[in-house]
């Protein structure tokens, strides 16, 4: 017989058996999830277990949805059913019950960020009510693209942190179609290891660049282990406040390769939030995509 409950606060132990009965079957690859890496999702993306459930066959967990929540909406930041297990209306009744739950104490949006190649878990969403609103593309600039030297023009290059942005009143203006991962709460709680780059005149930052290296170290945001022992890095933030036709930018990526970083990523780029022309000049190529789905709360 089939069960399902929200958890609480205690229940990070039976979040990790269930993510790892349950999703690591369709990502073998991946580190096994932990309990210090499920306390990293509540710090950096504001995983609730209250916004998190399981389903069960008996004692066994055979369903997991892991929920994140801020003022803005709720994230369905994972959703799985085990192998076994499929096809009987777990998702589907996961995915109700929480849109039940918010539909009462909020906040009423929901979204979700699917990679596209899921196919089944983009029938899911599409199904449950969730209209797809946007193509998150994910961009990689590969070694071998030559970016060029920018003439410097009275500007200088310099370090900038995430306190500084905010200091300058910068960060608040960050694009709010950021993806989940590098919004203005997620940056701000991933602080610490975020380096970052700027342009800047005597009068003020004209543009920067934030960044997490990987490949260097530990991986901040992943569930647990090393990077790749390539040393990439991944973007956070790349943001102009001069129209130059992308030169700002060139130079601050040219430095970023400077310093040793092979690959760049920038992942799940919002289409408002930097434009895919503008990428493509600076020599970035798409590498793959997820589906931004959206749906307001509703009691079943």
């Amino acid at each position: 017989m089939s069960a399902y409950r929200f958890c609480r606060s205690d229940d990070i132990a039976l979040l990790v058996d269930a993510l790892n009965r349950c999703w690591a079957p369709y990502y073998p690859d991946e580190p096994p999830m932990t309990p210090a890496g499920f306390k990293r999702w509540i710090r950096d993306l504001q995983v609730w277990c209250s916004s998190c459930m399981v389903a069960f066959s008996g004692s066994d967990p055979v369903g997991v949805l892991i929920g994140a929540k801020r003022p803005s909406g709720t994230l369905v930041h994972k959703i799985a059913v085990h192998p076994d297990h499929r096809r009987q209306g777990h998702g589907r009744h996961m995915l109700a019950s929480l849109g039940s739950k918010l539909a009462i104490l909020g906040p009423p949006r929901m979204i979700a960020e699917v990679p596209e190649t899921l196919g089944p878990a983009c029938g899911l969403f599409s199904a449950s009510g969730y209209v797809q609103e946007a193509l998150l593309t994910d961009y990689v600039l590969q070694p071998e693209n030559h970016l060029r030297e920018a003439d410097h023009d009275g500007r200088f290059v310099i370090p900038v942190t995430v306190d500084d942005l905010a200091a300058n009143g910068l960060l608040e203006e960050a694009d709010p179609q950021a993806c989940w991962e590098r919004s203005v709460e997620t940056v701000t709680a991933r602080k610490q290891h975020i380096e970052g780059l700027a342009v800047a005149s005597d009068e003020r930052i004209e543009a920067y660049l934030l960044y997490v290296k990987c490949g260097l170290g530990s991986q901040p945001n992943s569930e647990a282990g090393p990077c790749a022992s390539a040393p990439t890095a991944e973007i956070v933030s790349l943001r102009t406040f001069v129209e130059d036709g992308g030169s700002r930018l060139m130079e601050l990526l040219s430095r970023l390769r400077a310093r040793g970083m092979g690959s760049l990523e920038f992942p799940k780029v919002h289409p408002a939030e930097i434009s895919k022309q503008c990428l493509e000049t600076l020599g970035f190529r798409p590498a793959g995509g997820h589906r931004l789905y959206g749906a307001r709360a509703r009691s079943e």
